[in-house]
């Protein structure tokens, strides 16, 4: 196996990671949300923090790394648009996830307080996950297409 095959299987994994994991995020968060269970939602919330910074952030920081890789031992030019249309999107991508970090914290604080004094849940975390799901909208979306980009190279 040749180096190259080596950092396009790690380029290709860190891609599934961050898609897979974005999507399971986004399901157990949804269902969580929709028990309207404070401890549910907390317990939830909490794993999904530590999954986000666990398995995403790690994919996030190596995606670049493995790319710029594979653009040196393929004479990959930063010129290519399918290549800056990528790298745009996964600033869109970024500027959209860092955010939901912070959301899904605030949310799993509120949903442990909401639970701890035995109270529903506050008006800021029904404000905080309509937020918290549009943002995944063009957040996740912009990998999918970054994905598609990766494998079509359209143009």
């Amino acid at each position: 196996m040749t180096s190259y095959f080596l950092v396009k299987y790690l380029h290709v994994l860190g891609a599934i990671v961050i898609l897979g994991t974005g999507g399971g995020i986004a399901f157990f968060m949804l269902m969580a949300h929709r028990s309207r269970d404070p401890g549910f939602i907390a317990r939830t919330a909490a794993t999904v923090v530590i999954a986000d910074l666990l398995f995403t952030l790690t994919a996030v920081i190596l995606q670049p790394v493995t790319g710029a890789i594979l653009m040196a031992l393929s004479a990959t030019s930063l010129s290519e648009r399918w290549l800056l249309t990528s790298l745009a999107l996964y600033a869109v991508a970024g500027m959209f996830w860092i955010p939901v970090i912070f959301m899904q914290i605030e949310m799993r604080d509120l949903a442990r307080k909401a639970e701890a004094q035995s109270e529903p849940l506050p008006p800021r975390y029904f404000a905080l996950f309509r937020r918290w799901f549009l943002f995944g909208i063009p957040g996740f979306g912009s990998v999918m297409i970054i994905l598609w980009l990766m494998i079509a190279k359209p143009f």
